[in-house]
């Protein structure tokens, strides 16, 4: 049988994804379990984390299992991921080996890796996650690189919880200001499931410099079609938000400037008012709020619209937990 992972949900179908969310909602009304009895993940965390590792961590606890946290270059030894490299630098260990050793040891991994920030073309290919894969005999579980998989999972679960049904909903994935540009990767994963989920979809985004790689655009207009949903791209936003039943908010670099942030600041500067603030939310049809989290309040969205009833950022944080006990189960069932 072939090894199965959970890099994107891209590769799962959609009745496999229908299928988690329901074993997610199940773990939510009764959260104790045994599916990971004697069983093992090592979470590796090469960037900070909160909801990742506390979700992960408590979620293997909860279904008795056991998490291992490690940090390579910190509490863990530095890793090599250059095939044929010398290793004549700060690495200690190749990747080849890291995985493999591991895979020995427990039953999934877990890997949190953030692009460099310097060439696209180099972050886009996922070469880290890539290489857990490549080299790893257990299950991997992408918690975050150039996707979020576990996210979009838990975003999903909160709009169902709250619509029920999301086929052809307004849904706004709206860029937002943050004084640093940020990863692209929550936007792409809500525009890989909102579309994937048969909602119409806008993209909201100062210029055409913020659309997201033409990769994830690809997949949603094919997601799109087959859902029976749309793709739309909006500069406008009054337009974008008028009639909108969900309004997801994320802040992420241009990907034209990749590496050359400085330069990008000005256009980020000039659109501070894409912040999501209670006007806006006016523009929608009783719309709902919601965030991956962390946020920052007053920059990202005013305080009104975060302590509003519209906001499902906290039942969507909670949901990590959920669904990602649901992600581990199913790995760990193919074994």
């Amino acid at each position: 049988m072939t090894l199965r992972h959970f890099l994107n949900t891209n590769d799962w179908s959609r009745a496999e994804l229908d299928a988690l969310l329901q074993q997610a909602a199940r773990f939510k009304q009764s959260r104790l379990g045994q599916q990971m009895a004697g069983k093992s993940i090592a979470l590796l965390f090469f960037n900070p984390s909160m909801r990742t590792r506390t979700s992960f961590e408590l979620g293997a606890f909860q279904l008795g299992g056991h998490a291992v946290v490690l940090e390579p270059g910190k509490a863990a030894w530095p890793i090599e991921f250059a095939p044929r490299a010398v290793m004549e630098g700060d690495t200690e260990e190749h990747i080849a080996e890291v995985a493999r050793v591991l895979s020995r040891y427990v039953d999934l991994i877990g890997v949190r890796a953030f692009p460099k920030f310097q060439q696209w073309e180099v972050d886009r290919e996922d070469l880290v996650l890539k290489a857990f894969a490549q080299y790893s005999t257990v299950p991997v579980i992408n918690l975050e690189t150039i996707t979020h998989p576990c996210q979009e999972l838990a975003h999903i679960l909160a709009l169902q919880e709250h619509f029920g049904t999301l086929d052809k909903k307004k849904y706004v994935l709206t860029w937002t200001y943050h004084p640093k540009p940020l990863n692209t990767a929550v936007a792409n994963s809500a525009l890989l499931i909102a579309t994937r989920f048969g909602m119409d979809v806008t993209l909201l985004c100062p210029t055409p410099d913020y659309v997201l790689d033409s990769r994830y655009m690809e997949l949603a207009k094919a997601n799109a079609a087959e859902s029976g949903g749309s793709l739309t791209i909006s500069h406008d936003v009054e337009t974008a938000y008028t009639g909108a039943d969900v309004v997801y908010a994320k802040s992420w670099g241009a990907l034209p400037f990749f590496g050359r942030w400085e330069q990008e600041k000005p256009i980020r500067e000039a659109h501070r008012h894409f912040m999501v603030d209670e006007a806006k939310m006016a523009l929608t049809n009783n719309g709902v709020f919601s965030h991956c989290l962390p946020l920052r309040r007053n920059v990202k969205a005013t305080d009104g619209v975060m302590d509003s009833p519209a906001c499902i950022a906290i039942d969507e944080a909670e949901n990590r937990l959920h669904v990602q006990k649901a992600v581990m189960a199913a790995l760990l069932a193919q074994r």
